[in-house]
């Protein structure tokens, strides 16, 4: 709804970032967690709004799935949710830089 509210061609829009975003969506600090049914719906409602976007937006986020990922089945689900929102994310995106180290890599650039 944010993104929504704030688009305009003029407005640098910067959300970070993603995980936290996703955090708060699954393990709110205060009020109800997001269902898991209610889950794909909200994700395709982010990368409806990203497509529509009229400003330009940047998007942080952080890949965790390249690490050692502990066993326990919230903190896995977490790790492959949040894989599955960075893909979806990345499809819709012109644009996904990979940052190590403070290099780029550059993963996808639309002309």
């Amino acid at each position: 709804d944010t993104l929504a509210r704030l688009d305009a061609p003029h407005r640098l829009l910067i959300v970070d970032c993603l995980t936290l975003w996703l955090t708060n969506q699954l393990m709110p600090a205060h009020g109800p967690a997001l269902a898991a049914a209610d889950w794909p719906a909200r994700q395709q409602q982010l990368c409806e709004r990203l497509s529509a976007a009229r400003s330009p937006v940047v998007l942080v986020g952080n890949e965790i799935g390249l690490g050692v990922i502990p066993a326990a089945p919230q903190v896995r689900r977490f790790v492959d949710v949040l894989g599955h929102l960075n893909q979806a994310v990345a499809a819709v995106c012109a644009r996904v830089t990979f940052m190590a180290a403070g290099c780029p890599l550059v993963v996808k650039e639309l002309a």
